[in-house]
């Protein structure tokens, strides 16, 4: 299930396009200002994000630069005002589309599902590669210096959110709400198994250039070893 993140300080309107957008088949997070929004993104990575322009603390344009720095993901901007230099400077600083209030729920979702039709077809793709590890999520295959890596579902997703973070720690309950989704009640030792035996499998294979690391009293971070 796909991942919105819906950002605006009208709890009505946010409160619309959650109904609207779960209707689609979407899981939802919801932020009412650019602060929490930001954070909610960094913390769930979701799929495609509908941000409002004017909000409190930071604004939709800032946010929108923000996760520019770290992400290609979707950004639909969504405004009450029409003027066209509002919409240049949206897309110019990296929005994928432009929605003007008052809308239908109807039309959101529809501009939403163009977006991702769009990124599908000219995104990235599925694979990722870094230091002689290979990432396929359209056959969930895994290679290490082109040996193939026997992993299940899970552990392939986990790896690619790990490696696709590079650098990055995730604590346990982030890794939960990624993978096992926003609602999963269960023991955040759960990570921990579905680690080690990742760690297991991969370590079957020299990959010295890189290591899955344990942080101390926080989670895991894939890192890059130089």
């Amino acid at each position: 299930m796909a991942l919105m993140l819906i950002a605006d300080d009208n709890p009505q309107l946010l409160n619309i396009l959650r109904s609207a957008a779960r209707k689609e088949g979407f899981e939802t997070v919801l932020a009412e200002d650019g602060e929490k929004a930001l954070e909610e993104f960094r913390a769930r990575r979701p799929q495609i994000v509908l941000l409002d322009v004017m909000m409190p603390g930071l604004d939709g344009f800032q946010v929108c630069r923000e996760i520019r720095k770290e992400s290609d993901v979707p950004v639909i901007m969504v405004t009450a005002r029409g003027e066209d230099f509002e919409k240049i400077m949206g897309l110019d600083i990296g929005a994928d589309d432009y929605i003007v209030k008052p809308f239908s729920p109807g039309e959101v979702m529809a501009r939403v599902r163009a977006v991702l039709r769009r990124v599908e077809k000219t995104g990235p793709g599925k694979i990722l590669e870094t230091e002689g590890l290979r990432i396929n999520l359209e056959d969930y295959s895994v290679t290490v210096d082109g040996h193939p890596v026997p992993l299940t579902k899970r552990e392939v997703e986990m790896l690619w959110t790990l490696a696709g973070g590079r650098n990055r720690a995730f604590t346990r309950e982030m890794l939960l709400d990624l993978l096992w989704g926003y609602d999963y009640y269960g023991d955040p030792r759960t990570v921990d198994s579905h680690v080690k035996r990742l760690r297991a499998k991969l370590d079957a294979f020299p990959h010295p250039r890189w290591e899955i690391r344990t942080i101390r009293g926080v989670g895991y971070k894939f890192e890059v070893i130089s």
